[in-house]
């Protein structure tokens, strides 16, 4: 960065800028940087709507095919995050309305659904312990109505703001405080204590994830294969690397 660069404050949407040019351009790279940086949490919340990890797999990709046709009409109104979230979020409501997926009534919005009821087992083994309390946090997660479970994962797992939940969702901040605020009282009720720490490691997204949702769009676009290794990304803050 040169001394005439604008601050630290301002860096990100010149690095944003500086990405899709490049992506439209023809650089693979570029845009392999850009699957590799958002692939967390595109799949996140993919699966928050479609409680499936292949189908959201899948709606990852498909997103990614349409941005990468669309990305000439991205103009930095928004953040690239929240741009390419929208349309995650599209592909994965398409997908389970054309699967016919029960959405929640209204009952349903103040309880959580129960997932298989097992306590952990007892058992001395620390990393035991702690797998086991993750797959109940995912299966309560999973268990949370339509409404609350994307606003949540956004929150508490990726770490949005307020703002940028409510924008990436097309919603109001009054309604996304109120959706996280119920998530959150009724995962507490489920889980008691163990919430907090165990966030980071509920629906992990492994290396071998990530590389194959990079390999199979390029493979779809036609780009050349990918390196298979995350190559070293901004530091932007926004998202983190796979």
């Amino acid at each position: 960065m040169s001394p005439s660069d604008p601050p630290v404050a301002h860096a990100e949407p010149a690095t944003e800028t500086a990405l899709v040019t490049r992506i439209l351009a023809g650089d693979t790279l570029a845009f392999e940087r850009m699957m590799r940086q958002h692939n967390r949490r595109l799949f996140r919340v993919a699966r928050s709507i479609l409680r499936d990890d292949a189908d959201a797999e899948d709606a990852v990709q498909d997103g990614y095919i349409e941005a990468h046709r669309a990305l000439a009409g991205f103009r930095g109104d928004a953040k690239l995050s929240t741009w390419l979230t929208r349309i995650i979020v599209n592909q994965a409501l398409a997908r389970r309305r054309r699967r016919n997926m029960p959405v929640a009534t209204e009952e349903e919005l103040d309880t959580l659904a129960g997932g298989d009821g097992d306590a952990p087992p007892e058992t001395p083994e620390t990393l035991a312990m702690r797998s086991e309390l993750r797959r109940l946090i995912e299966a309560s997660i999973d268990g949370l109505p339509d409404a609350y479970r994307t606003v949540f994962m956004l929150r508490a797992v990726e770490g949005l703001s307020v703002e940028e939940t409510a924008a990436t969702l097309g919603i109001s901040s009054g309604n996304t405080k109120v959706r996280f605020l119920r998530a959150r009282g009724q995962l507490r009720n489920a889980l008691g204590a163990h919430l907090g720490s165990l966030l980071e490691d509920v629906f992990a997204f492994d290396g071998a994830r990530c590389d194959r949702i990079v390999t199979q769009v390029c493979a779809r676009l036609g780009l050349p294969a990918p390196s298979l290794t995350a190559p070293s990304l901004p530091a932007s803050g926004e998202s983190n690397p796979a």
